[in-house]
């Protein structure tokens, strides 16, 4: 099925690079507000280049592992990070890799993509509900608000 706004294979070279340099200045613009960048440029990679879901979220892991190495590395010299609490999360994340993987085989492309927007929508929502201070209650030290 062919996209309606694959803008890339009919527009000039110049119009293709002004939309990348959009979507990468935008992705990094909410990246920077901690609101989540890489859907920006997985919406991008699947509605303006015609990239299939599953290689652009590939594509989006694959911006994200230097840029949260990078992120480690400064919290880890602030000594900001729980290393047992971040190896029982590591632990975790890899089981629902491993399932999420699973699934995205099972669904393919098309019911993946469906899927990730209405997880977009959920969240955005949820978003809108949640009341401000509760998301921007922070320690001295950057951690969200709790009792240790």
């Amino acid at each position: 099925m062919r996209r309606l706004y694959g803008i890339c294979r009919r527009a000039p070279a110049f119009k293709v690079i002004i939309a990348a340099l959009l979507a990468g200045l935008f992705s990094g613009l909410i990246g920077a507000m901690r609101l989540g960048g890489g859907a920006v440029l997985i919406i991008y990679l699947t509605l303006f280049t015609d990239t299939p879901q599953l290689e652009a979220q590939g594509i989006n892991l694959l911006f994200f592992i230097p840029i949260a190495a990078a992120a480690v590395t400064v919290y880890a010299v602030k000594k900001q990070i729980k290393w047992k609490m971040t190896l029982k999360i590591t632990l975790w994340g890899l089981i629902g890799v491993i399932i999420g993987m699973y699934f995205a085989r099972i669904l393919g492309g098309e019911l993946t993509a469906k899927v990730f927007g209405g997880l977009l929508v959920i969240i955005g929502i949820s978003e809108i509900f949640t009341k401000s201070e509760k998301r921007v209650a922070k320690r001295k030290n950057g951690c969200y608000n709790k009792k240790e």
